[in-house]
């Protein structure tokens, strides 16, 4: 897709004026240097992006890029170029391509960025601004807050914060797992940082709380890319037992609270240590994944308008997909088979490439398989299951009902759903992804309430 450039069609009898009006805006942008922003969207959502450009001294230019909708961190840009007003960005780390041509009317490279799919992208001067997100906690804490390390498996070393009450304990604590996707400990999205919002509520009510950057990402060591849910549980493990070994934490109240993915690999955990006190489900799935994933991807396509027959058609070509991907002798061929199917679809060869290597993926080839209700039937630690009925990820309607079916022999099991709240347990209008950033709330007061209430009283001595 070719990118549409405003321009001016000049009289041969142009003033000197505009003549030199032109050529001083040409000049200006010749200069990368300095600050610039502008926002990436497409149907789901929108993404604000920021990008600092320096000179080097021996010319050239050096850079980095941040999107503050999806984390505080600024990457860097391998490559910085711009000849003739055609500025182009490049980083291994963003796996993604940026090329723009400066535009005198918009004063501002107007171009695109290639990320899997290609999004239009207006680079102006002037410095990105983080959206309003009140509910971030913000210093001074009435809590200690500790950066913390500790090993899981060979090669994994995990960082993360720890908050404690004030006094000596020793204190219940919490292990909070974050969802599906590579998330730092704060489980950062579009600007928001719910388990921060969610530790600094629990710590506030005298419990410890443990959150973890996911193995290989962020300020964690280890390979995200090969890593399953197996191995997030055994990352679980390993932080609950780095708190059992610390004097200020009551090593028989540790329980885990975990989000979407998190949700799922808390009763895992539990099963395999008995001695986990209490299990929190945050948007948790009760239903065998591909029963999930099909809900979901018909949930989010209609909460985006799409019509009833675009919703089955997406869907049978997904089905497609999958059975290519299941199929095939090997994985040259499946990908190659599942590629054809979407590119057949009239999906572009990038976004084709993109979708099947994240469905061949170590992760999902052991998520699509698995049945969550099994493990559920074996916990025996209380259990609060909550979801939002606006939630198109983890549908609440199909989800709920499997969970309390397969915690009926469990005595102390809650499950709730919480009217008009999303994904996040924000308040929503549709529950549509394109709402995360667009809502200034982090986490409903109604469901930190619940959680933090339910987790006090089953932690009393």
């Amino acid at each position: 897709m070719g990118v549409k450039l405003t321009r001016w069609i000049v009289a041969l009898a142009i003033s000197g004026l505009m003549m030199a009006l032109i050529l001083a805006g040409a000049a200006k942008a010749q200069d990368a240097a300095g600050e610039w922003h502008g926002t990436l969207s497409n149907a789901t959502t929108e993404l604000h992006i920021g990008v600092e450009i320096a000179a080097k001294p021996g010319g050239g230019y050096r850079g980095r890029l941040i999107s503050p909708d999806q984390s505080s961190d600024w990457l860097p840009l391998d490559s910085v170029t711009l000849e003739n007003g055609h500025l182009v960005l490049s980083g291994a780390r963003l796996n993604g391509r940026y090329e723009g041509w400066w535009d005198d009317v918009q004063s501002a490279f107007v171009g695109e960025w290639t990320h899997g799919e290609t999004l239009s992208l207006v680079l102006t001067r002037g410095k990105v601004e983080p959206r309003a997100r009140p509910q971030t906690p913000k210093p001074p804490f009435p809590y200690r807050a500790e950066e913390v390390g500790f090993n899981s498996a060979p090669g994994v070393r995990l960082a993360g914060t720890l908050t404690l009450p004030k006094g000596r304990g020793p204190f219940p604590a919490a292990v909070l797992i974050t969802g599906s996707g590579a998330q730092d400990r704060d489980e950062s999205i579009m600007g928001h940082k719910p388990f921060a919002v969610l530790a600094d509520a629990l710590t506030r009510r005298g419990i410890a709380v443990l959150r973890t950057d996911d193995r290989g990402f962020a300020k964690s060591t280890g390979d995200f890319a090969r890593a399953t849910s197996e191995d997030f549980a055994a990352d679980t493990e390993a932080a609950v037992a780095y708190l059992r070994g610390r004097p200020e934490i009551d090593d028989k109240r540790i329980g885990l609270i975990g989000h979407s993915e998190g949700g799922m690999i808390a009763p895992m955990v539990a099963v395999a240590d008995p001695q986990v006190a209490f299990v929190v489900m945050l948007a948790g799935p009760g239903v065998p994944s591909r029963e999930l994933m099909t809900a979901q991807r018909g949930a989010v396509a209609k909460s985006l308008g799409a019509p009833p027959e675009t919703v089955a058609r997406n869907e049978a070509i997904m089905g497609r997909v999958e059975a290519a991907l299941a199929q095939a002798k090997d994985w040259d061929q499946a990908q190659a088979d599942a590629a054809k199917v979407l590119t057949d679809a009239g999906v572009p060869a990038a976004g084709a490439a993109t979708t099947v290597k994240q469905l061949g993926s170590a992760w999902y080839k052991w998520f699509i398989a698995y049945d969550p209700r099994p493990t559920l039937r074996k916990v025996r630690a209380p259990v609060l299951a909550i979801a939002g009925d606006k939630d198109v990820q983890v549908v609440s309607a199909q989800n709920l009902p499997a969970i309390r079916e397969a915690l009926k022999d469990n005595p102390d099991a809650e499950v709730v759903e919480l009217p008009g709240l999303n994904h996040l347990f924000q308040t929503a209008a549709t529950g549509a992804p394109s709402e995360y950033p667009r809502i200034e709330e982090t986490m409903s007061p109604a469901a930190l309430d619940l959680v933090t209430g339910w987790v006090v009283k089953h932690t009393r001595r």
